[in-house]
């Protein structure tokens, strides 16, 4: 074991960064370098070893022989699950501790210490063991144990796997994991537990590991070739000739072409700086302040992952998780995200009519006309949409169909055509970001293989009842908290699966009572929203980067514009008819227009502003009434109607001139 290392040349570390951060500082909008320095500062999947040369092209075609791998075998393999599941984990650990240094700021070019080979090695050579011989460790049963060797390759590989875990995802779900072990082995024989957790699929090689590598891989490849044929562009485009010339235009276009790309990318974070890089300049420019700008990418990103009918590729997990079929989940999601999105857009349009602000000139706009050239970049979503909601292919076959329609529609654009180099690059990034979700998931598995091996779940299910006195309101809130906390920093899918193994399960037992669907929603979307909640607000603070902003207050921005994502949950948990659950096609109808005045309400008083400035008896009365016609019911409905009608008919005929009498505005 050597190291691969170059001592006269160092890549930039975070005081260097900081130094050509401070010197660009009168620049408008924040460099590169600015981002990569919030982002290897806040976002440990961000702090990713520097390799050139020789070293770079070998782990990066070993990054592409995995994602090739994993195609095949969730296609064509036909071995146990202990065999695919073990060898999946072992490359993952081999990636994970190429690509992760052991601590935050570590620049050095081409240098792997001795003690990450160690540590790669000890975690992977157990699961290519087992992987070997599967067959006779299986026969074995729980006899394995009694064997010194086999305890001592299950321990060091579930160390070596949570090491990596706390190298890429975060602490958060390392203190959960670590918490359960100690009290897993306290309450459980030892050897039963390492046989449970290791050796059998109820552990590490739990569902959400064995999701990952049937489903969630190959949509993270496929993923990665969408945005190579560039679909990104054409959101943006689309976005701009959508709204572009309105009040407030480039805010517009921020939350239109961040909630289509997010859709598809399933990282809050990657969006934000993907297309923030184009959208915040924007708004800049157009006159929204720096903290605005960055909070409204970053909602708008992170809203991109509810956004049906991708979901960030959680839509086919929830589908697999809740046993409906895809187009169900797509349709359920439906209206949740708009009522998403329509807060945030209603923020952004009154706070271009509080500032005064007009849009892009139409001349400057693309035109209609010639995007619609483009259309055909649609194609592979549709594609994918299409094969899965009729059950023509399995998701997995459907997502590699998807793939090649991808390559075939990049080689129809001009603009953009797909190359060779680019498929590398596509197979690359989605091996390379296959990493963290893996980690996180095999996390999960080890959570509910401890809350099995003990028969926790019923005990936190009495505990959260005790806890709660059966009031399920303060059951949910507690598990927001539990959401929240568990998906700081944790990408789309596996957050969902983290979501889906620890703290699901609890909304749905009869203690508690909470519609299935509704559950899984309600998880999913408040771990979703830890990308923009203080402290932790990974997508607010890579906003924040690119506006030049303080985090911290980009993140409050962000938190008051996502405010549907924070109430929704709650409405549709007490209230499945959100979901379009035991309803008629009248009472939809009705649904969805109270929900939309209720937002609008909502939106309203959290900017301070209608027609003219609102007063605080004004925000207070449109915050019931919003709330009122967010839930489902015709009483609440005329009563909500009734008071943000109400407001809007004073601010309509009055608003106005009490700002001119008094200045303000």
């Amino acid at each position: 074991m050597g190291e691969w290392k170059e001592k006269k040349n160092r890549a930039p570390d975070l005081k260097y960064l900081e130094r050509e951060s401070l010197k660009k500082g009168d620049s408008d909008t924040g460099t590169a370098a600015d981002v990569e320095l919030v982002m290897k500062k806040y976002d440990r999947e961000s702090n990713t070893r520097v390799w050139q040369g020789k070293p770079a092209s070998i782990i990066r075609w070993l990054s592409v022989l995995f994602s090739v791998y994993s195609i095949y075998v969730t296609l064509f393999s036909t071995a146990l699950p202990e065999i695919r599941l073990s060898m999946f984990l072992g490359m993952i650990l081999i990636l994970g501790y190429l690509h992760y240094p052991i601590q935050k700021g570590d620049g050095r070019i081409n240098h792997m210490p001795w003690y990450d080979w160690v540590l790669m090695a000890v975690g992977a050579v157990p699961f290519f063991y087992f992987a070997a011989n599967a067959h006779a460790i299986i026969k074995l049963a729980t006899r394995v144990t009694k064997n010194p060797v086999m305890v001592l390759m299950a321990i060091l590989a579930v160390l070596s796997l949570m090491e990596l875990c706390r190298r890429c995802v975060g602490i958060p779900i390392l203190c959960v994991v670590g918490a359960l072990l100690v009290y897993t082995f306290a309450t459980v024989r030892f050897g039963k537990v390492i046989y449970d957790l290791f050796y059998t699929t109820s552990g590490v090689m739990n569902t959400p590991i064995n999701v990952c590598a049937k489903y969630i891989v190959v949509f993270i490849i496929f993923g990665a070739f969408l945005e190579r044929t560039g679909i990104s562009n054409f959101f943006i485009d689309l976005a701009n000739c959508l709204c572009g010339s309105s009040a407030g235009g480039p805010a517009k276009v921020a939350v239109i072409s961040s909630a289509l790309c997010g859709m598809v990318s399933g990282s809050s974070v990657g969006n934000t700086v993907t297309t923030g890089s184009v959208t915040i300049p924007m708004m800049k420019k157009c006159g929204y302040r720096p903290e605005f700008a960055g909070a409204v990418e970053a909602a708008a990103s992170t809203g991109g992952q509810i956004m049906p009918p991708i979901m960030g590729a959680a839509a086919f997990l929830m589908a697999e998780y809740m046993g409906v079929p895809y187009a169900t989940v797509a349709l359920k999601a439906i209206l949740p995200a708009v009522l998403y999105f329509a807060g945030i857009y209603i923020a952004v349009h009154l706070e271009a009519q509080k500032l005064g602000l007009r849009g892009i000139p139409r001349e400057e706009l693309p035109q209609m006309r010639v995007l619609m050239k483009q259309i055909y970049l649609l194609a592979p979503l549709i594609v994918l949409v299409v094969l899965v909601s009729t059950n023509t292919f399995t998701m997995q076959f459907s997502a590699s169909v998807a793939i090649f329609a991808a390559i075939a529609v990049g080689a129809l654009n001009r603009n953009n055509r797909i190359t060779l180099k680019k498929i590398v690059d596509a197979l690359e990034a989605g091996g390379r970001g296959t990493i963290t979700v893996a980690v996180a998931c095999a996390m999960a598995g080890l959570v509910a293989g401890c809350i099995t091996s003990t028969g926790l779940a019923s005990k936190l299910i009495t505990a959260i009842v005790a806890v709660s006195q059966g009031k399920p309101l303060i059951a949910l809130f507690l598990t927001m908290l539990c959401c929240i906390v568990l998906g700081m920093g944790v990408p789309t899918t596996a957050n969902y699966c983290i979501m889906a193994a620890t703290c699901a399960p609890i909304l749905i037992a009869p203690e508690i009572g909470i519609n299935l669907v509704c559950a899984h929603f309600f998880v999913f979307y408040f771990g979703i929203v830890a990308d923009i909640t203080p402290p932790v607000a990974l997508a607010a603070y890579a906003g924040s980067a690119i506006a030049k902003a303080p985090p911290m207050k980009t993140a409050l921005n962000a938190t008051r514009l996502a405010v549907a994502a924070f109430i929704v949950p709650y409405i549709l948990a007490f209230n499945p008819a959100m979901v379009f659950i035991d309803t008629n096609a009248l009472q939809v109808v009705q649904i969805c227009i109270t929900s939309l005045l209720g937002i609008f309400g909502i939106a309203a008083a959290l900017n301070g502003f209608l027609f003219g400035w609102l007063s605080v008896v004004e925000r207070l009365v449109l915050i019931v009434g919003g709330l009122c016609m967010m839930d489902p019911g015709a009483w609440t409905d005329l009563l909500g109607l009734v008071l943000v009608g109400g407001v809007t008919f004073w601010q309509k005929n009055h608003g106005l001139e009490k700002d001119a009498e008094t200045g303000v505005g």
